[in-house]
């Protein structure tokens, strides 16, 4: 289906990815060439680890509940039924083909499980979505429900077009434009650190060649 969208601009994410490795790595194109939601993604990767910021990481805490045992898997590797939205993660997983405890662990590790999280770069919410990110998938990132369903979606979408769930991530992170880049997970250290940090979340074991 081609999708008709005016000509949009270009998120913050690049330009906080441009601070930080240099200059743009992939050209942005015409929104109707993309890959399920737009060209306009593919350099902007939905999430960063940001859990480490001390500002993040304050308002982070009290939100998660009191129950909640650390781990977002059990010892058979299913959802912990203790995870804060468990059932909002349980339904978004069904919906698009992502495991549940992934879902969990992409929200421990960008947010703690605050929905109401920013951290000092501008992403939001749960899923620490960049506003105009947010704007073109039509989430709502301090919604739980819409922020959970729209990260499945591009989780879901990117896991298609890489066949990897590691690669897949690394898209979550970095934006499918740099993975397709480097043709694998991009050499920036945030991302490097981000996808075993998500996949140990989950209860889930890396290879070396980048297919979990």
């Amino acid at each position: 289906m081609t999708l008709s969208m005016p000509a949009m601009r270009i998120p913050e994410r690049v330009l906080e990815l441009e601070a930080r490795f240099g200059s743009p790595r992939v050209a942005l194109g015409n929104a109707a060439d993309s890959f399920a939601f737009g060209r306009a993604l593919d350099d902007v990767g939905l999430g960063t680890d940001r859990t480490e910021s001390p500002a993040l990481t304050a308002q982070a805490v009290p939100s998660v509940s009191p129950g909640f045992s650390g781990s977002v898997v059990n010892a058979d590797g299913t959802l912990a039924d203790d995870v804060p939205y468990a059932d909002l993660f349980r339904a978004a997983g069904a919906a698009y083909g992502i495991q549940p405890s992934v879902l969990a662990a992409v929200a421990k590790t960008e947010s703690a499980f605050d929905p109401a999280a920013v951290s000092p770069a501008g992403a939001r919410g749960l899923m620490q979505f960049m506003p105009a990110t947010a704007d073109e998938l039509g989430v709502d990132p301090l919604d739980p429900a819409s922020a959970i369903d729209g990260a499945a979606r591009y989780l879901s979408s990117n896991l298609r077009r890489f066949g990897s769930l590691e690669l897949a991530l690394a898209a979550y992170n970095a934006g499918p434009g740099a993975v397709q880049k480097y043709g694998g997970i991009p050499p920036f250290a945030e991302t490097q650190a981000y996808v075993p940090k998500v996949l140990a979340a989950a209860g889930i074991s890396s290879s070396p060649g980048g297919n979990p």
